[in-house]
């Protein structure tokens, strides 16, 4: 029930500061954000990515001092994402279990550095491929029970290297189940996975994929095979059950904004923990606005990702992480 004007007047709660604070029903927190971060091959290497202001790609050497300033600002987590050179990439994608590959040696490098902040390692073949499919392609078509096994190899890889928790972007039918079981056989039973459960076969992964070089390899079936279709909201909460039922110790909707009924639904649906990805081009498009003067960058990113926490997301991933908790702490 709610009462009537003039007896009630909703602008009351609304007055000061302090009351606006008080009846507050989200908040956004440094210890929501997760740190997408793009390690790349070299020394002293910062490569801006084009598409996505102020975003570079990171050797080693350069990344270890990010990460640690993002765990001084009170980021939990960064999630991991390899640029693999273009002679590593193979039809079978066969360096994603290679235990010496690039994301081996940063997990290894970040855990020995930086070992109270959490790594977060992408599971998908896409990176590491010819065709820049995020599965294995045979007859023009992404097969999925083979390319669930590279992916098992390719979980114990980066559990063995230290990561923390894997995170199987693929979209892959099965590959939960199958990951979990393959890491426990292996000793990695504390090793924790976030499916990509309801991933879309959505337009606005255009930056990342210049950002990890996949765009131009990208060829034959498109990915709406394998990630959702944008029109369907029900099959996503099947997904989602599918892979708690199969052992995912947390769930991603993505990409995010775009996707906020999804977030909602499934918080209302399940509970455990419901993690959102705003992804590059829904962070491009506000740099580039903000870029130009049409929005005030601060102002439109803080509110950008507490309509992820309205909408019920436990944790976001989003490349404007580092500028999102420099502003919070500013304001206290």
């Amino acid at each position: 029930m709610s009462g009537s004007f003039p007896r009630t007047r909703m602008r009351r709660n609304r007055l000061s500061q302090w009351s606006r604070c008080l009846v507050a029903e989200a908040t956004l927190c440094v210890t929501d954000l997760i740190w997408p971060v793009f390690v790349e091959e070299g020394q002293n290497v910062e490569s801006q990515v084009p598409s996505m202001p102020e975003v570079s790609r990171y050797s080693l050497d350069l990344l270890i001092p990010k990460v640690k300033e993002a765990a001084r600002l009170g980021i939990p987590a960064v999630a991991l994402f390899p640029v693999v050179p273009e002679d590593l990439k193979t039809q079978d994608g066969k360096e994603a279990y290679n235990p010496n590959n690039l994301m081996c040696r940063a997990i290894q490098a970040i855990k020995q550095e930086v070992p109270e902040i959490g790594i977060i390692g992408d599971v998908a073949l896409d990176p590491y491929t010819s065709h820049g499919q995020d599965g294995l392609v045979v007859d023009e078509k992404v097969i999925n029970d083979e390319t669930v096994e590279i992916l098992c190899k390719q979980a114990c890889m980066q559990a063995k290297a230290g990561v923390d928790m894997v995170a199987p972007s693929d979209m892959m039918d099965g590959r939960i189940a199958m990951i979990r079981d393959y890491l426990d056989m292996n000793d990695y039973k504390d090793t924790q996975i976030l499916a990509y459960s309801a991933k879309y076969c959505s337009a606005f992964y255009g930056p990342f994929r210049d950002a990890v070089g996949s765009a131009g390899n990208l060829k034959g079936v498109g990915k709406e095979t394998y990630q959702m279709n944008p029109a369907n909201a029900k099959e996503a909460l099947r997904e989602i059950e599918m892979d708690i039922n199969e052992g995912a110790d947390v769930v991603m909707v993505k990409p995010g904004m775009p996707y906020l009924d999804i977030v909602r639904c499934a918080a209302d649906n399940f509970n455990v923990p419901i993690f959102a990805y705003q992804v590059s081009g829904e962070y491009a498009m506000i740099k580039a606005a903000s870029n130009n003067g049409w929005l005030d960058y601060d102002k439109v990113i803080i509110e950008s990702l507490l309509a992820f926490k309205r909408a019920g997301a436990t944790a976001i991933l989003s490349y404007a992480a580092m500028d999102v908790a420099r502003i919070i702490k500013q304001n206290g």
